[in-house]
């Protein structure tokens, strides 16, 4: 039976409600669409390495309270639940100049910050951080002066601290006296005149006890004008450092082409990448040196010198990449994250 006129405007809705209720299910499909976003970002160096530890401050328009984080091991940050708006970010870290960024994060949003450069700064001043570059140095050295392959042998010239502050000239000759007059390097000298007898390296010194001694006086002798003019005079006068600034992070490829380049390129006391004067020509004075104490049937005047040099150089290169992929792994007292600085 069909509805009689008074049912049919019993349904009806009544006039008005139906435009009311649109527009309120409209104003919640709006407001749902307002989502919180996220802000991420990375954290380097002027080398372009990944700065663990730096401070980054979130600041809003709105005057709400900042948000503060450090950044990771990885050099990464990252900020969640950010309310759509301007933003503004700020970077500090002791020994570098502050940074600022600002920009604008979209409703849902995920904003990647273009990679943030810290470059180090002009002018460390106790005033700003707290102790002199000296002081804080000072303190790395004394941990890197732990650092032991296997627990016993030493691996004094790499620094896992990747904004590690600069030696002074003092500094680079203690640390040099320190590891030639290691136990165990002698003794690692020692092997290498052992092994260069049982191939009677170098036949002028003859064989016997006496042949012995004189390979090892020899290769003492290297040691200590490679180690003393290519580590600490050299470096001081240059005003280099003589340390592998180990990487550990990127893919393997572009990890090897750093180990393998830091034979020939190092970090400035400046903290800016140049030349390894300091490597090359420490290796080549090394090698003319030589010629002082090794017997004249085996000289070769500049042969020598230049063989003797490019033997150091692939030798660097070549314990930059085991030091890259294969000694931190069997090193101890490796720190696990950048040192602290005030």
């Amino acid at each position: 039976m069909l509805p009689s006129f008074g049912q049919a405007l019993e349904h009806q809705p009544a006039p008005g409600i139906a435009e009311h209720e649109t527009a309120d299910a409209a104003g919640v499909r709006a407001a749902d669409l307002v989502l919180p976003g996220n802000i991420s970002g990375t954290v380097v160096d002027g080398s372009g390495a990944v700065v663990e530890a730096a401070h980054v401050t979130l600041a809003r328009e709105d005057h709400s309270v900042p948000q503060e984080i450090l950044s990771g091991d990885d050099g990464q940050f990252s900020f969640a639940n950010i309310a759509p708006g301007p933003f503004h970010l700020s970077f500090a870290l002791a020994g570098f100049a502050p940074q600022t960024f600002s920009a604008t994060v979209r409703s849902g949003e995920t904003y990647i910050v273009p990679k943030v450069t810290l470059a180090v700064a002009d002018n460390v001043t106790e005033v700003q951080v707290g102790v002199s570059p000296v002081e804080v140095a000072e303190e790395e050295i004394k941990e890197q002066e732990k650092q032991r392959m296997l627990g016993v042998v030493p691996n004094f010239y790499v620094t896992y601290v990747r904004d590690a502050a600069p030696l002074n000239s003092k500094q680079k000759f203690a640390l040099a006296w320190k590891t030639t007059i290691d136990p165990v390097t002698f003794g690692v000298v020692g092997v290498t005149a052992g092994i260069q007898q049982s191939q009677n390296a170098v036949k002028g010194y003859g064989q016997g006890a006496q042949g012995y001694a004189k390979r090892f006086g020899a290769s003492t002798g290297d040691l200590f004008a490679g180690t003393f003019i290519g580590s600490a005079i050299l470096p001081s006068l240059l005003k280099q450092d003589p340390r592998y600034f180990y990487k550990g992070t990127g893919s393997k490829s572009s990890r090897l082409l750093y180990a393998l380049a830091n034979a020939v390129i190092c970090k400035g006391d400046n903290g800016r990448w140049q030349p390894n004067y300091s490597n090359v020509l420490g290796n080549l004075a090394a090698g003319g040196i030589s010629n002082l104490y090794y017997p004249s049937s085996d000289r070769d005047g500049a042969a020598l010198t230049f063989e003797t040099g490019l033997i150091g150089i692939g030798t660097t290169a070549a314990v930059n990449v085991l030091q890259e992929f294969v000694i931190r792994k069997l090193t101890s007292n490796v720190p696990k994250q950048n040192s602290a600085k005030p």
